[in-house]
């Protein structure tokens, strides 16, 4: 089987909902990351194969192939295609994972592994009458997030309801406290606070030109989610205990999960540029890592949150590795309590695990958020790595909306 490894690995700030990027278009977007993907990592972007997408929603300026139009908008070759994958949150990593399986089947040498998602951006959406004219009130949906023209046999078979009220079902089931929610949450708040303050951001982030109606174009190059303020040029983290406790149950009346315990809705675009490894020594490229394999799980649509626990394990038995060989994790927060029942089912050290903050804290652009865990994972092993044994792994997991988990291993050879 060819090896594949990941030679670049990039990502946008993470832009609040209605924050700095929220009048950046998803493919303006997307294609400024491309753009700073190629010219970090020194190629021409002509020895693309192709360039795999993810993105979440496609209701409104990221329709019709976002990972197509961002590859003409960043000016690259008109032959270089590309193409746009939904696994709802997890879209980005499964791009990455059918890139590499692409090379892996001798389909091409070189490929991007991407995700997108312009929360703020997000269009309302309203259905054609089925006959006639309609009378009446019409229905309408916020595309930002959650369910949207549900199928009315799907309500028969599973119950449709929020992500949150999944969360909710994880803390009841686990018996997972408002209190380690709450502390899980200042936590992911106070690590991604730090590791801006110490710069560990700086190399895997690509600035972000927003233009403006007057004068030159603000350059976004921080993450704005994570609560913090500016003191004497420094961040400082600006939420407590305290304060996250004063919040109101988000999804139900007597529950758990809150808005300060669960991930943003955010905007933000992640790349990463895969090669079989033969391309890579022929073009003089050091890689960062190997990407040794993935794994997807479908669990009940009522738990999704559960999806990372047998997607690891069936990855992991299939690698032959241990849990405890993995030295570094990045579990994509979709909510306090769903971190936490997976840390738990699993057996996921803490210590390990989203160790510069997670999504709570940066943010969960849905359809970017699986390059962007791997992105952060690799820039962490490599700052690591002088100070690890090898074999070094890595294990990069998210839960999925609808009840599915997606994982990914990788190995660092750089």
């Amino acid at each position: 089987m060819r090896d594949v490894v990941i030679v670049g690995a990039v990502r946008s700030p993470i832009g609040r909902h209605n924050g700095s990027l929220s009048s950046v278009r998803p493919d303006d977007l997307l294609a400024e990351v491309l753009k700073g993907l190629v010219e970090r990592v020194g190629i021409d972007p002509a020895l693309i194969d192709d360039v795999y997408a993810g993105c979440g929603n496609q209701a409104g300026e990221d329709n019709r192939d976002v990972a197509r139009m961002a590859v003409l908008l960043a000016g690259w070759p008109v032959e270089v295609p590309g193409v746009t994958i939904n696994r709802n949150c997890s879209s980005a990593l499964e791009a990455v994972n059918q890139a590499a399986k692409a090379i892996i089947a001798g389909e091409g040498d070189v490929f991007v592994g991407a995700g997108v998602e312009s929360m703020s951006r997000a269009p309302w959406a309203i259905p054609k009458p089925e006959r006639g004219q309609p009378v009446g009130h019409w229905k309408m949906w916020d595309t930002t997030v959650g369910w949207r023209f549900d199928n009315p046999r799907m309500h028969a078979r599973y119950p449709i309801v929020g992500l949150g009220e999944t969360a909710e079902t994880i803390a009841d089931e686990m018996k997972i406290s408002r209190a380690d929610q709450d502390a899980f949450s200042l936590e992911s708040h106070r690590r991604a606070v730090e590791a801006i303050n110490a710069g560990r951001f700086h190399d895997e982030i690509v600035p972000i030109p927003v233009p403006q109606r007057k004068g030159d174009p603000i350059v976004v190059d921080t993450d704005e989610h994570p609560r913090y303020r500016v003191d004497n040029g420094r961040l400082v983290l600006d939420t407590s205990t305290e304060q996250l406790g004063t919040l109101r149950p988000a999804f139900r009346k007597d529950g758990t999960v809150t808005a300060g315990n669960s991930s943003g809705i955010n905007d933000g675009a992640a790349a990463l540029l895969l090669m079989s490894a033969e391309k890579a020594k022929a073009l003089g490229l050091v890689p960062m890592a190997r990407w040794l394999g993935s794994a997807v799980a479908g669990v009940d649509p009522g738990v999704m949150g559960y999806g990372p626990v047998p997607a690891t394990e069936k990855l992991l038995a299939r690698l032959g590795i241990a849990l405890d060989q993995i030295g570094l994790v990045e579990l994509n927060e979709a909510f306090a309590a769903q971190s936490l029942g997976v840390m738990r089912r699993l057996g996921l050290r803490h210590e390990i695990t989203n160790v510069n903050g997670g999504a709570i804290a940066l943010g969960h652009p849905t359809g970017c958020s699986g390059a962007r865990i791997l992105a952060t994972l690799l820039h962490e092993m490599k700052r690591r790595a002088p100070q690890e044994s090898r074999p070094y792994y890595g294990l990069a997991t998210l839960c999925v909306g609808v009840g599915m988990g997606v994982s990914t291993v990788v190995e660092w050879i750089g």
